[in-house]
């Protein structure tokens, strides 16, 4: 994993900016893929799904997102009220017509960032609840090695001053333990895509 400038994701023409000029960029990373060409982005996305879920995270992530739930919970933080289309509008109400058309990507009760689109070279989720409105961004480009790789970006719109202490406060938590933790899994998942594929009953025991 390599954190790159925020730059690296603002320059680059991805469709996610035609939806998202009133959000800030707070990270931007890059996962290594070794050997992946430029049409391998389906194949990413369907090993990350197979082999880089929650639960197979380590106990330390797993914990993290754990209380970060209870506390929400308890706080009301992630009440519906306070989600996509209750607090704020959905970035589906924003699309153009091409990609309303496009695939959203595949949801689940697992994954609480739910599609906005999914194309050949990226993808968008969103969340929103009383903290903030994120999305995360998930795109596909050639490396400085000639390889193509993963970049994901995180994109915030924080709700008030409250929000934004929210951010402040869980950058240690995102940085030293779910980023790493994070790419640990996905650059597995790629290594060992083929085998995730020929074996879907290891989903989530890996």
């Amino acid at each position: 994993m390599a954190r790159l400038a925020k730059s690296t994701h603002t320059e680059h023409p991805w469709r996610i900016h035609e939806l998202t000029g009133d959000f800030r960029v707070e990270d931007v990373w890059a996962f290594r893929t070794p050997g992946a060409g430029p049409g391998d982005f389906p194949a990413m996305l369907a090993a990350m799904r197979t082999g880089g879920g929650l639960a197979g995270q380590p106990r330390p992530v797993r914990f993290l997102f754990a209380v970060r739930w209870r506390l929400g919970a308890l706080l009301g933080w992630d009440d519906p009220a306070t989600g996509v289309g209750a607090r704020v509008a959905s970035l589906r109400d924003r699309l153009p017509d091409d990609l309303r058309d496009a695939p959203r990507g595949r949801d689940s009760d697992a994954m609480p960032l739910k599609g906005v689109y999914e194309l050949a070279t990226e993808s968008a989720r969103e969340l929103a609840n009383k903290t903030v409105h994120t999305v995360m961004h998930l795109g596909w480009a050639q490396g400085a090695n000639g390889d193509h790789e993963l970049r994901m970006a995180v994109l915030v719109k924080p709700n008030g001053w409250f929000g934004r202490l929210y951010m402040a406060a869980i950058a240690p938590f995102r940085h030293l333990v779910v980023y790493p933790a994070l790419t640990r899994r996905w650059e597995r998942a790629w290594r060992e895509r083929g085998d995730l594929a020929a074996r879907p009953g290891e989903r989530g025991r890996r």
